[in-house]
């Protein structure tokens, strides 16, 4: 089975492409911290090429920007392509099969970039019916 997990955040913001076929796809960059620090103190930093298909590729392409963290769950992916100086290399990228937004929108984020569902207020409640009691009227 070939299933990774990753979250990081988008080092970029994403591109779009269409394939010659019609197809969307959204390609984007994570940073992910590996979970332990080295000897030295420092926390080593792993960089991984996702590409979003379809619907999931227009829905990361709206919504995502450089900076904000995601949950990505894929497949990994070897490519094999030839470098402007002629050697062949070897790259892994990761399709996405589930992308999570992780970072909330701000409350100041009016620019269209956030994609939390508003929050719905609270009615006001009418408070005069009721009369303050002291708590040691109360027969429990």
């Amino acid at each position: 089975m070939n299933k990774i997990t990753l979250i990081g955040n988008l080092t970029h913001d994403p591109e779009t492409r269409t394939t010659s076929n019609g197809v969307t796809v959204c390609s984007f960059t994570i940073a992910v911290n590996r979970r332990f620090a080295s000897q030295g103190g420092e926390r080593q930093t792993d960089f991984f090429r996702i590409n979003a298909w379809r619907q999931l590729g227009e829905t990361c392409s709206r919504y995502l920007a450089k900076g904000r963290k995601v949950a990505v769950i894929g497949e990994l992916q070897a490519r094999q392509y030839e470098a402007k100086d002629g050697t062949t290399r070897m790259s892994l990228d990761v399709s996405a099969d589930e992308v999570e937004f992780l970072t909330p929108r701000s409350s100041d984020d009016n620019a269209g970039g956030g994609y939390s569902a508003p929050r719905p207020q609270a009615p006001a409640q009418d408070l005069s019916g009721f009369t303050d009691i002291n708590a040691d009227e109360l027969p429990f």
